[in-house]
């Protein structure tokens, strides 16, 4: 869970309920559960809110105009860009900086630095495909900074999105976690 949802929590004095939201069934069971008495600031937090469907989105929109007395909600996306209108016209937009992206052991800045022997070293130890797409997103996530920064030559980091895309893509879809991170690195 990234660090600012935890800090949110500790501010409201809220617990966290993670509860993932893809498709319009996920938002019914939302709704049931949202209908009850919450006794306790709850803080729902709803990751990668950018990939539901629209027609989930727009079914949640009631529960984030009008929710209920002691719930909260965080909704975690890797850009503002891919959330529906609708939707971000309803909340607080909280950016992550740079510094707060990590990864196991270091930050992502240190590891873009990294000669991509010591990447393959690195990446030969990630198995589990959550770890591999955290890599990736906040990758993406510190590649479009720098887009909007000016560090970096636009063509240079056009071709490093789209290569990080691709390999997100790969990995979500089930492909084998090993041979799309060494194609990243390489491709990188």
């Amino acid at each position: 869970m990234l660090r600012g949802v935890n800090d949110l929590a500790t501010k409201l004095k809220a617990k966290i309920l993670e509860f993932p939201i893809k498709k319009i069934e996920d938002t019914r069971n939302l709704n049931n559960l949202t209908r009850l008495k919450f006794n306790e600031s709850t803080l729902i937090v709803c990751p990668d809110i950018n990939e539901a469907t629209e027609e989930a989105l727009n079914a949640f929109l009631k529960d984030l105009e009008e929710p209920q007395e002691n719930i909260f909600f965080a909704l975690t996306a890797p850009s503002v860009r891919k959330v529906l209108p609708t939707i971000v016209s309803r909340c607080e937009i909280v950016r992550i900086t740079n510094e707060e992206l990590r990864i196991e052991g270091g930050k992502i800045k240190e590891f873009l630095a990294m000669k991509v022997g010591e990447k393959l070293n690195y990446i030969d130890k990630i198995k589990d495909r959550e770890k591999a797409i955290e890599l990736v997103v906040n990758t993406v996530n510190l590649l479009h900074s720098q887009l909007h920064l000016g560090d970096v030559k636009y063509t240079q980091l056009a071709k490093s999105i789209e290569e990080t895309t691709k390999t997100l893509s790969r990995l979500k879809a089930n492909g084998n976690v090993n041979l799309q991170l060494t194609n990243f690195v390489i491709n990188l």
